[in-house]
């Protein structure tokens, strides 16, 4: 009874409410989170990273060839003989030292730069999030390969950019693809901000633009008024030893170049950084004064105190033949155990093989059943904004060992074939829409 005595008690709706809102802060959110979703297989890795399960899912580099014992020398020193400037607040520009040999590291891909357009930034990542920061309105369309990596995705949709995809082949994105893509952009009156673009050793793709087609995409882009984005975290590690010339070397006024040195030293410091022209440079500065106020001191000066202490050239030259090794591993084991109907990549540098399974198989649905066979992968669904990518997977061979990927791609093989035996006998499951960009972690990205 209520406290007047004569009225029976009211049910709290708001309790109701309440309890079917888990999220409490949900209206006071900015639209642009919608967008926002967390890695639906991140919760699997949790099991995936147990040392019985074969990952061939993380883009971790293999850091075991690194000088552990004299980069800790290098280390302490620094701190004992400049610790009061690499322990202090920095340049959102980044430390100068630092920013002249990142102009040698992209001397070998042909680019020629002054220190004073380098942005060292927080990882690439950083710097791939200001430069859709400052460029993108919500509605605005940024063009990208199909598939494209899914941090990238991750970022642009947070932005509530909208991303058209165009089509790659063995060569890379397709010239005649692009055009087109713009030209129906074009018609629907959609502002189109930049191009994307993982030119060389794609992620996931695993494949590389074609030198005789680079020069026509930048035209195409250039004629079309279109900014193009170079990600290029993997130019230095090609199999044969030779850098493809960068897209930036070729067109420096329309070209921003995303560089990083998470593959070529340690992921773990977050070294990244952004080449861009003079007036993109001031407004990327003043977002990273915004965002991180400077990006760590300390790791940049470990960064360029490996850089003029080690050999770092022969330490990317001993990367390559890790990194080819158990690419040809890869390649052996998927030769010798898929299932027929499977087609794959065979990447000439990078970390990753891009494979193709039979119609009817889901990549998505199928993974918590590999990793009950011990085995981990990345669906191809993460790698596009539109839902496209259920019949894919991303394989990743730079951290296993070549025995373990034989092993990996041993039990992949089974549950692929179990998988297949499945369809056969119930048919296949309709396509799932996906609600949009998924957020990676580093297991994944």
């Amino acid at each position: 009874m209520s406290d007047q005595g004569s009225q029976p008690d009211q049910p709290d709706h708001s309790v109701d409410k309440a309890a079917r809102n888990l999220d409490a802060y949900r209206a006071r959110y900015a639209e642009r989170t919608a967008g926002m979703t967390a890695s639906e297989i991140r919760a699997l890795f949790a099991v995936a990273s147990r040392p019985e399960v074969v990952s061939l899912a993380g883009g971790m580099p293999n850091l075991a060839a690194l000088p552990l014992d004299s980069l800790a020398t290098e280390v302490a020193r620094l701190v004992s003989e400049d610790g009061q400037v690499a322990l202090q607040y920095g340049s959102a520009h980044g430390v100068p030292e630092l920013r002249e040999q990142i102009c040698e590291v992209m001397a070998l891909e042909g680019i020629s730069a002054h220190p004073d357009d380098v942005v060292v930034t927080a990882g690439s990542q950083m710097g791939l999030d200001m430069v859709t920061r400052i460029f993108c309105d919500p509605g605005d369309v940024i063009l990208a390969e199909g598939p494209s990596y899914v941090g990238a995705l991750g970022s642009f949709g947070a932005y509530q950019a909208e991303v058209v995809h165009v089509a790659m082949d063995e060569d890379g994105l397709q010239p005649e693809a692009l055009r087109q893509a713009i030209a129906d952009l074009e018609k629907q009156n959609k502002r189109i901000k930049f191009l994307y673009t993982i030119p060389n050793f794609h992620n996931p793709g695993g494949i590389t633009l074609a030198v005789n087609r680079r020069a026509e995409v930048l035209e195409i882009c250039r004629q079309a008024d279109i900014l193009v984005v170079e990600d290029n975290p993997y130019g230095l590690l090609g199999f044969d030893g030779k850098p493809y010339p960068a897209l930036r070397s070729m067109d420096p006024d329309n070209v921003v170049y995303l560089g990083s040195f998470s593959k070529t030293f340690a992921s773990g410091l977050r070294v990244g950084w952004v080449l861009a022209p003079l007036a993109i440079r001031e407004k990327l500065v003043l977002t990273a004064e915004s965002a991180t106020l400077c990006p760590p001191t300390l790791n940049q000066m470990i960064v360029s105190r490996y850089l003029s202490t080690h050999d770092w050239q022969g330490q990317i030259k001993i990367f390559q033949e890790q990194y080819r090794e158990r690419r040809d591993a890869m390649m052996a084991a998927l030769e010798q155990y898929m299932p027929a109907g499977c087609t794959w990549t065979k990447p000439d540098g990078g970390f990753f093989v891009w494979l193709t399974v039979p119609e009817g198989v889901d990549t998505k649905a199928m993974l918590p059943r590999a990793v009950t066979q011990r085995v981990a992968y990345v669906s191809g669904t993460g790698f596009y904004r539109d839902g496209f990518g259920s019949r894919q997977m991303r394989l990743s061979y730079c951290y296993p060992t070549p025995e373990r990927i034989r092993e990996g791609v041993r039990r992949l093989a089974n549950t692929l074939s179990e998988e297949m035996e499945l369809v056969r006998t119930f048919g296949t499951v309709p396509p799932r829409s996906v609600p949009g960009p998924q957020a990676p972690s580093p297991d994944t990205a």
